[in-house]
């Protein structure tokens, strides 16, 4: 009796804690740093670097390799507009991601032991998860050259008025 109550406590324990870690899980990857200027540097967010009249280059920080892209190009397209133009080309660009394979891991383990009582073997199914700076951070760099209508028809020219638009609902 005693041992199977035993094992209805620990069977509970092991709930609360898959519980707990599946909400630090949900919960980090549910946030992101708010759309603004990085505070330092490597820090969330964007830096601009005007090169000469017309031409920047734009980098944005942030834990999704996707958003820092996208707030990339709305970056872009606010310094075109700032300036007073209709477009911009990109004309170069990369993405650098740092701490790669850092995120969360999985195993499995199996185990032996004797002693005094007999012996035994084990089974265990491990998990990480990423917490506080162990999350990677993906930095999006994009060299642009902005303009005046007519637009180019090239893939790389994006109209920075429908760019700001579709994009700053994803900029919280």
């Amino acid at each position: 009796m005693l041992e199977r109550s035993a094992k209805l406590g620990f069977i509970a324990f092991m709930k609360t804690l898959i519980s707990l870690a599946s909400l630090i899980l949900v919960t980090a990857c549910a946030s992101h740093s708010p759309y603004g200027p990085a505070k330092s540097s490597g820090a969330a967010g964007y830096t601009h670097q005007k090169i000469e009249t017309g031409r920047y280059r734009v980098s944005y920080t942030d834990n999704d390799a996707g958003r820092a892209h996208d707030m990339a190009l709305l970056r872009a397209a606010e310094l075109t507009l700032q300036d007073g133009n209709d477009w911009f080309e990109i004309t170069g660009g990369y993405t650098d991601q740092e701490g790669a394979g850092s995120g969360s891991r999985s195993s499995i383990s199996v185990g032996g032991s004797s002693g005094s009582y007999g012996s035994g073997v084990g089974v265990g199914l491990g998990f990480g998860i990423p917490v506080g700076s162990s999350r990677a951070k993906v930095t999006t760099v994009i060299d642009i050259v902005t303009g005046k209508n007519p637009k180019p028809d090239r893939p790389s020219v994006y109209d920075a008025r429908s760019v700001d638009i579709n994009l700053r609902g994803n900029a919280p």
